[in-house]
């Protein structure tokens, strides 16, 4: 009977997020006979490709301890300089290029406030929020840029069947999953989020991990305002507003903790589509704008109390545990 239970706690504990995205998959179909339409799928992936490189970002700074809530306003200040560039080269690579420095300078200042100065990443972030956002309204003078030609492509073209964004959301997803689960970074970075001062002790330069968690943060965030403005075919400087929570929403729901130290990927992946399909749903049956917001709202707090709880709960078990080991070797 406890091989059993055991059995199903484990299943439970390591497939629970999956379980929950499925069935919301077979609910939202019942729902609205529209969502299983094939261009209502392609443009969930599409709107989904940018959310969820966001959320992956997250994922490894949240793992390592930290947070990134400037990623909305980085992604729509690296968007239209990389449209700028575009409209003066006719570039795509070098467009895609710069989008990238934009998204790696800002999260090297993040990481220079974070890791030489001690801010908290949250305060650090919270200011580059404002700034980047108000550098990108300054750049555009408030405007839209418009008028982009080719620049689509990325966004709304496809190689085959597949959309282009998740093509490279793929790549992103399997590198993330790479440098988590087969690198010395992943490793550290894991130790960091679990306990910074032991991993000091461990001889881990906990100041190249937290810099290096950041850098990549910013090429995913590069990429993704690439994507964001080649597929909503502008530049917008207001563009992409609370992404990042929308991002940190789906690292969470799919077990990342804001402990650090624990998270995944394939967690991270089922979180932002559990968020896109009850974003989709409640659009498709004209849920008021409102009405989605309270929606949104629970569920970041649901998922930050059960992760509170999960926390609490493996903090018992491992005193439990230590308590047994007292008990043993007396």
């Amino acid at each position: 009977m406890k091989l059993g239970s055991n059995f199903w706690s484990t299943v439970k504990k390591k497939y629970s997020i999956y379980m929950i995205l499925v069935g919301l998959f077979i609910v939202c179909s019942l729902a609205n006979p529209n969502f299983l339409s094939v261009n209502n799928l392609t443009n969930i992936s599409r709107q989904l490709s940018v959310t969820t490189i966001l959320a992956l970002g997250a994922t490894l700074l949240i793992i390592s301890g930290m947070l990134d809530l400037s990623s909305g306003s980085v992604l729509a200040l690296a968007g239209v300089f990389a449209v700028s560039t575009y409209k003066a080269t006719g570039s795509l690579l070098l467009a895609l290029t710069v989008g990238i420095l934009t998204g790696i300078v800002c999260n090297v200042i993040n990481a220079i406030m974070v890791s030489t100065f001690k801010a908290p990443p949250f305060i650090a972030t919270l200011a580059m929020l404002t700034v980047a956002r108000g550098v990108a309204l300054l750049y555009t003078k408030g405007q839209n840029i418009l008028q982009l030609g080719n620049f689509t492509e990325l966004g709304q073209g496809s190689i085959g069947v597949i959309p282009i964004p998740i093509i490279f959301l793929i790549a992103i997803a399997i590198l993330t999953w790479y440098l988590l689960n087969h690198t010395r970074f992943g490793r550290s970075l894991y130790a960091v989020g679990g306990n910074e001062e032991a991993a000091i002790a461990s001889g881990i330069n906990v100041h190249n991990v937290k810099y290096t968690a950041f850098i990549i943060n910013g090429i995913f965030v590069g990429i993704a305002g690439v994507l964001f403005m080649s597929r909503v075919n502008a530049g917008l400087p207001n563009g992409a507003i609370n992404y990042e929570f929308t991002a940190l929403t789906a690292a969470i729901i799919g077990g990342t903790s804001f402990s650090g130290g624990i998270g995944t990927v394939g967690g991270t992946l089922a979180g932002a589509f559990i968020v896109g399909f009850l974003d989709n749903i409640m659009n498709l049956n004209n849920v008021d704008s409102y009405m989605q917001q309270i929606v949104r709202g629970t569920i970041i707090a649901l998922a930050v109390i059960y992760d509170i709880r999960s926390r609490n709960r493996r903090a018992k078990a491992t005193l439990v545990k230590a308590e047994d080991l007292g008990a043993d070797k007396k």
